[in-house]
């Protein structure tokens, strides 16, 4: 890929890191690149789950590239694959994703974060949602989700002000699973990428589309979406390859072979 987007594979792991000096701002080109890379993640049966990062110990995304709109780019210009960074719309994406937030995630950039599964964050990261400071509004997933995954006064307190949240804040409510040193950051989150790979592959995607089908339903809802939706991994799991290997595995005591079929 271009400067803008590396990605390399570990494994089963697909390491994604934005890299435009100095904020890891994000254009339509860029969410087009980011968008590819996560379809690669996808559309790739020899990998189980990414990590995505920001170069550099400052930004992990400033968010959308005002520089961009200010030479004329619109805000629904073509973002490719998975909307705006290339995953806040990414709806049918079955594998999970982990955000490794080096640095400041703010407005897009946080959306970004939010739209993961997962998110490990260096001590000194910090999250923001300024749009409504500049006249604008995170509609890229930040009013959606944020009031989801925080209590909503908490959100909403974000939201209208645009006050930043160090990650140790975040951690305590639950949006953050970790934070560790800077230094220690994508160690961390390759850790954890590794022990979610070391899941069975139709089992992580099963996981991803229940969650999704079932979001904001009751439990008898969500009991009856996850018997009689459309969920292709769902449906294949018992009936699996994998399944068999992973009971077998487990008689004898060896660690599964998995074949994502």
């Amino acid at each position: 890929m271009t400067e803008a987007v590396h990605t390399a594979r570990r494994g089963r792991v697909l390491e994604i890191t934005l890299d435009r000096p100095k904020a890891n701002a994000i254009d339509a080109a860029t969410s087009r690149l980011l968008g590819e890379a996560f379809r690669q993640l996808q559309e790739d049966d020899g990998l189980s789950v990414a990590i995505v990062s920001g170069a550099g110990e400052r930004f992990f995304s400033a968010g959308w590239d005002l520089k961009a709109a200010a030479e004329g780019e619109a805000p629904d210009a073509d973002q490719g694959v998975g909307g705006f960074a290339g995953l806040t719309e990414y709806w049918t994406l079955d594998k999970p994703v982990i955000a490794a937030v080096n640095g400041l995630a703010l407005g897009g950039g946080f959306e970004l974060a939010l739209a993961a599964d997962m998110v490990i964050a260096a001590g000194h990261a910090e999250f923001a949602l300024t749009e409504a400071s500049i006249g604008l509004i995170a509609d890229s997933g930040g009013v959606i989700r944020l009031p989801r995954r925080l209590p909503r006064a908490i959100a909403m307190e974000m939201l209208m002000t645009g006050r930043r949240a160090g990650a140790a804040e975040l951690a305590r409510w639950g949006l953050v699973n970790r934070v560790v040193a800077a230094d220690q950051l994508l160690d961390a989150a390759r850790e954890l990428a590794e022990r979610v790979a070391a899941c069975a592959p139709l089992s992580l995607q099963a996981i991803k589309q229940i969650d999704r089908a079932t979001a904001g339903s009751g439990e008898r809802e969500a009991f009856g979406l996850m018997r009689e939706a459309d969920l292709p991994a769902y449906r294949r799991v018992y009936d699996s390859e994998d399944a068999a290997e992973g009971l077998a595995a487990l008689v004898e005591k060896r660690a599964p072979q998995w074949r994502g079929r």
